[in-house]
């Protein structure tokens, strides 16, 4: 065999292997501490057509002002927020502060 069909055969091989793979995005919802529970529910809902393409879900709560010092109340929105898309999701990240932010990450369930 020559080395210029070996190449060949060696990239036909990486382009069927890159055919056969899924990527998976990570999409992200932001929430405020305050958000009403429709528009919570809305949210879910979007959340939820993202992860039956498959896609990660990033959930961040974005804290204003004095609303860091209630970060309590973020934290149950995130809980009330998988809750929601719980038949879907799965959480992989439980909600974490970093800086003025909660985040939190979910899986889709197989």
């Amino acid at each position: 065999m020559s080395y210029g069909k070996y190449k060949y055969e060696l990239t036909k091989k990486e382009k069927e292997s890159k055919k056969k793979q899924k990527v998976i995005s990570v999409k992200e919802i932001r929430l405020t501490p305050n958000i009403e529970e429709h528009d919570l529910g809305v949210k879910a809902k979007n959340a939820s057509k993202f992860l039956e393409d498959g896609d990660r879900v990033k959930v961040v709560v974005r804290f204003r002002g004095r609303e860091i010092g209630y970060s309590d109340i973020g934290q149950k929105v995130l809980m009330k927020f998988a809750e929601l898309t719980s038949e879907k999701s799965t959480i992989e990240k439980m909600p974490k502060i970093e800086g003025r932010n909660m985040i939190m990450f979910l899986n889709p369930k197989n």
